[in-house]
């Protein structure tokens, strides 16, 4: 499930890159609010993937609503002369910076945890090994005797 928000994120890429469409200066801040709200979206989308609590309806509908609700608050701002967007951006900038750090956190855990697995099977095996030879030298002193 942690595929279809990075895909979703990798598809957008290719197609802005594909049709290098130019934008008007005075648009670009609706174009900068979208795209802040889509990499909320995506991010929280990934963050909830590794939590297992992802679902595509509600990645799909949130994602669809955050580019909305950001459009409309710079959209809103214009009309009546203060820079709203910024809210938006402020807020939702935030939750990236969130999000980024759980998902941080969360494979730096997995990491340490992995790392832990190996040294605890490595103590094992080598607490095995050394239980093997005091077993073979107790067969090889009664087998002398």
């Amino acid at each position: 499930m942690i595929l279809i928000p990075v895909v979703a994120l990798l598809i957008g890429l290719a197609l802005g890159f594909l049709f290098r469409a130019s934008l008007p200066p005075e648009l670009s801040v609706y174009l900068a609010a979208g795209v802040v709200a889509g990499l909320d979206t995506v991010l929280g989308g990934v963050r909830s993937s590794i939590e297992g609590k992802f679902r595509t309806d509600v990645f799909v509908t949130g994602f669809v609503a955050n580019v909305l609700i950001a459009y409309f608050l710079a959209w809103f701002g214009d009309k009546i002369g203060v820079n709203v967007y910024l809210a938006a951006i402020l807020v939702m900038g935030t939750r990236i910076f969130t999000n980024l750090s759980l998902i941080r956190r969360h494979l730096l855990t997995k990491w340490h945890d992995a790392r832990e697995r190996r040294r605890l099977d490595a103590e094992a095996k080598q607490m095995q090994a050394e239980s093997d030879a005091e077993s073979d030298a107790k067969v090889q002193q009664t087998v002398t005797t």
